[in-house]
């Protein structure tokens, strides 16, 4: 349970009065000593080794993660188009370094919180339904607070994303892939395609798009964004019942007992 203590650092960085020329650089850097506290917390609290966040799989899970989020955003945007749903023009993008230290930010910290506390105790609690139940709740509960969202919103991030990125994290044992599925959908959702991200909108992106006047929102996802949109629910639902399938075919590979590898 020490590992509590990562979030409360994050909590506390996010207090901190930053430069607005250093922020982004330095908000990727608080995050980053978040999951060092993260670290030393497990290290000592729960005395283990942090296996979930070893290093050395860093480059390929996460660069997998990259590819399958960025593919993943892309299909689903597709939909849009194919369906008349969402407009597509050129834009202004100026400001991609700052984009990019934003979403890599964004990724790490909330799968720090989502993923390796919530998910993880309430595994080791619960067991990996409940789990998965409440921490996808809990992660479409947290986007309520952002515009223009609705509880049909909050329920989308929940199923598509709170769940599939879990199973991400079960898939690896580590929380790099599901970082990289997070970085870069949010990335390739707002300032690659200049669509809202959960609701909020890109100072600067290099295509602008949004919903066609009169297209339903069930469809279109509406103000929110396509994340509230049905093409999106079903690829992440698809996506989270083929990984989760990986997740327990190989660990019945493997003979353990539980999903509890990171006692």
């Amino acid at each position: 349970m020490m590992a509590l203590f990562a979030v409360e650092a994050i909590l506390l960085f996010q207090k901190l009065p930053l430069p607005a020329s250093y922020e982004p650089i330095a908000w990727v850097v608080l995050t980053v000593a978040g999951y060092g506290v993260y670290a030393v917390s497990v290290r000592y609290g729960e005395r283990r080794t942090p296996t979930e966040i070893a290093l050395r799989p860093v480059p390929a899970e996460l660069l997998i993660g990259l590819a399958i989020g960025a593919g993943m955003f892309t299909l689903v945007f597709a939909t849009l188009r194919l369906t008349g749903a969402y407009t597509l023009a050129p834009g202004t993008w100026n400001d991609w370094p700052t984009d990019m230290l934003s979403a890599l930010r964004t990724g790490l910290a909330e799968e720090l919180l989502l993923r390796l506390v919530v998910f993880r105790l309430l595994m080791r609690v619960a067991g990996l339904w409940p789990a998965l139940a409440v921490s996808a709740t809990l992660f479409g509960a947290m986007h309520l607070a952002n515009p223009h969202s609705t509880f049909v919103a909050a329920i989308a991030i929940a199923v598509e994303a709170g769940l599939m990125l879990a199973a991400f994290y079960l898939l690896t044992g580590r929380i790099w892939m599901a970082v990289g599925v997070h970085v870069s959908w949010n990335f390739s959702e707002g300032p690659l395609f200049g669509a809202r991200v959960s609701g909020g909108t890109e100072a600067g992106s290099a295509f602008v798009s949004g919903p066609v006047a009169g297209s339903p929102d069930w469809l279109s996802g509406g103000a929110f964004g396509p994340e509230a949109s049905l093409p999106a629910v079903i690829a992440g639902i698809a996506l989270f019942a083929l990984v989760l399938r990986a997740a327990l075919q190989r660990h019945r590979k493997a003979g353990t007992s539980s999903f509890h590898f990171n006692e």
